[in-house]
C-alpha cells in the first residue's frame, strides 16, 4: 500500500498540523531523504513530537519507516506526481492535458480504492443482491450517477425505486421492507431532506447506504454504511471530473460483483440488451 496515496486519501480527515505535514511529504516525497525527524520538523514550524505522531497514525514505527516506505514508493512511481508513462507525440497539442488529466483519474480512483476496503464493498454489494427493492436517490448533479446506477440494477433484473425529487421519495419510502436498500447519492453529504429520507428508511427496518466524499458529514451519520470518493484538486473545474471518474470506477466496481455473483442476472441483463436492440432496429 503507498504510503503517498494513503496521505492523500486521508488527508482532508487530519488536523491542521497534520496536513502541513502531508502536504509537505507529498510535494517533496523525492527530497524527504535529506531530511530527519528534527529538520522536517523545524522546516515545518513544529514539534519533532508531531512528526513522530503523524507517522504512527498512518500505521509506522515511527518516521524513519515512513521516510523509508515513501522512498520505495517514489522509486515504483506509487502515488509520485510523474506519470512515468510512455513520451507523447509532440505535434500533439492536447497530449501533455490528456495525459496529466488521466494520472489525475487514476491517482483519484486510487485513493478511493483504498478508503474502500474489500469487505465494505463485497457487503454493500450482497445487500443489493439480496434486497427486496432498491431505493436510490440523487438530488442536482448527484442525480446523474444516481439515475444510470439505477438504470444498470434495473438491467439486471434488481426491482429499482429511482426518484430526483427528495418529496416523492420521502412518500416511496413507506413501502420499504425490511433488507430493502437505499442508496443515497451526495457529494457532500448535507442536504437535510436526505438526511431526514435515510432517518425514516432506517425506522422501517431498511439499510442505508450513503455515497458522498469522505470527509465527515451529516448523512454518513445517517447511513448503515458508506460509499466514499477520495478526490481533489486545487482546480474548481478539475476536481468535479476526479470526483465523477472516481465515484464512477466504484460503482462500476459494485456493478460487476453483482454480474459475477448470479448467473440469472447475467442472464437477465442479456436479454435485456437483445431487447434494446430490438427496439432500436425496429
Amino acid at each position: 500500500m503507498s504510503p503517498l496515496l494513503k496521505i492523500r486519501a486521508e488527508r482532508d480527515q487530519m488536523s491542521a498540523i497534520e496536513r502541513r505535514i502531508a502536504d509537505f511529504l507529498l510535494e517533496n516525497a523525492h527530497l524527504l531523504r535529506d531530511y530527519s525527524s528534527q529538520q522536517l520538523a523545524n522546516a515545518l514550524g513544529i514539534s519533532q513530537s508531531s512528526v513522530v505522531k503523524f507517522s504512527q497514525k498512518l500505521g509506522y514505527k515511527g518516521y524513519p519507516d515512513l521516510k523509508y516506505s515513501i522512498g520505495q514508493a517514489v522509486a515504483r512511481g506509487d502515488g509520485a506526481e510523474e506519470t512515468g508513462t510512455a513520451d507523447v507525440r509532440r505535434d500533439d497539442p492536447h497530449a501533455a492535458l490528456a495525459e496529466n488529466l488521466w494520472h489525475l483519474k487514476a491517482l483519484a480512483e486510487a485513493e478511493t480504492r483504498l478508503i474502500n476496503p474489500p469487505e465494505r464493498i463485497d457487503a454493500i454489494a450482497h445487500a443489493i443482491q439480496q434486497a427486496g427493492k432498491v431505493f436510490i436517490i440523487g438530488l442536482g448533479e448527484d442525480g446523474i450517477p444516481a439515475r444510470a446506477f439505477a438504470t444498470r440494477l434495473s438491467m439486471l433484473g434488481v426491482l429499482t425505486v429511482h426518484y430526483v425529487d427528495a418529496m416523492l421519495m420521502q412518500a416511496g419510502v413507506s413501502t420499504c421492507a425490511r433488507g430493502d436498500v437505499l442508496l443515497v447519492f451526495s457529494e457532500h453529504g448535507r442536504q437535510p431532506a436526505l438526511c431526514q429520507i435515510s432517518h425514516l428508511f432506517r425506522e422501517r427496518d431498511g439499510k442505508v447506504v450513503s455515497v458522498t466524499r469522505h470527509t465527515p458529514n451529516p448523512l454518513r451519520a445517517h447511513a448503515d454504511a458508506a460509499l466514499l470518493v477520495s478526490a481533489h484538486d486545487e482546480r474548481r473545474h478539475i476536481e468535479p471530473l476526479l470526483y465523477q471518474s472516481a465515484l464512477q470506477h466504484l460503482l462500476d466496481l459494485i456493478f460487476v460483483l453483482l454480474c459475477d455473483a448470479s448467473e440469472e442476472r447475467r442472464m437477465q441483463l442479456d436479454r435485456n440488451f437483445e431487447r434494446i436492440h430490438d427496439l432500436l432496429d425496429s
